[in-house]
């Protein structure tokens, strides 16, 4: 089916945008690294932000910039481990704002660099624990307010690790080809609920999450070739992945991953 003359003529005038405007978002993880840049974004494109993250002191901070430039922002401190910590979030947006449009669940671990017969199980559960559960449990709690205005959007940020091996990166990659997993499977349950799910798996960025890989002296150059553009990506450009998904331009797009350097390989 063709689609109607009049609403393609509309877009020459209203083309989809990436604008957030009245629109309200929970972002994790959000105190540093990629979690800051994508509270700026989802701030500047117009969304009121909810910023949750164990360290306080850099999210009054965040906090404190996004409302220097005339952005709506709160934040709640602790671990989306902890069930409490989801709660009080649900409760701050519900007190604020009594909507959320948006969940970017970006709150995430890589703090094991051994090989797979190396890893404890302690080890692994710390990973899955936050990785995993905490994304899925963070997901739970927002459903009745994404679905309360006709529908929402998820943003879980994955990691090229979801889909591609690499050594000494068992649990890490085990958490995020499961956080994927869980993406498709709520994007078929919560689709007639109008909530879209989706995955965000970027490659390797100049965070502290990867900067002991990144930066290291031979590590850094072999990632790099194995990466079709041949650098690692920029947070802003990761950022503007997740506007995409998070908003309108993206409407009819859930249970997919988006790959930002999809074409990394494994060696």
């Amino acid at each position: 089916m063709s689609t109607p003359a009049g609403e393609d003529l509309a877009l020459l005038t209203e083309p989809p945008s990436l604008g957030l405007a009245g629109r309200v978002a929970w972002i994790t993880g959000a105190s540093r690294g990629l979690g800051r840049t994508l509270a700026c974004a989802f701030a500047g494109a117009g969304a009121a932000v909810l910023l949750s993250a164990r360290s306080s002191e850099p999210l009054e901070e965040l906090a404190a910039a996004i409302k220097g430039e005339g952005g709506d922002a709160e934040i709640v401190v602790g671990s989306v481990a902890d069930p409490a910590v989801i709660a009080a979030s649900i409760a701050a947006i519900e007190a604020r704002w009594g909507r959320l449009d948006t969940l970017v669940n970006n709150a995430g671990i890589s703090p094991f660099y051994k090989r797979s017969e190396q890893i404890g199980a302690a080890e692994m559960r710390e990973v899955i624990e936050i990785n995993l559960l905490a994304p899925l449990a963070c997901c739970q709690a927002a459903l009745p307010l994404l679905e309360a205005d006709g529908g929402g959007s998820v943003v879980n940020v994955s990691s090229i690790h979801g889909s591609v091996a690499a050594p000494r990166m068992v649990g890490y990659a085990a958490s995020k080809g499961g956080l994927e997993t869980v993406t498709r499977t709520l994007a078929v349950e919560w689709a007639a609920r109008g909530v879209r799910l989706n995955s965000l798996a970027p490659g390797y960025l100049h965070t502290d999450l990867s900067a002991g890989l990144v930066e290291h002296p031979h590590l850094g150059d072999e990632l790099r070739s194995r990466t079709p553009l041949g650098r690692f990506a920029g947070n802003a450009e990761i950022a503007a992945c997740a506007l995409f998904l998070a908003g309108p331009a993206s409407s009819y797009v859930t249970g997919t991953t988006l790959f930002a350097d999809g074409g990394w390989t494994a060696q």
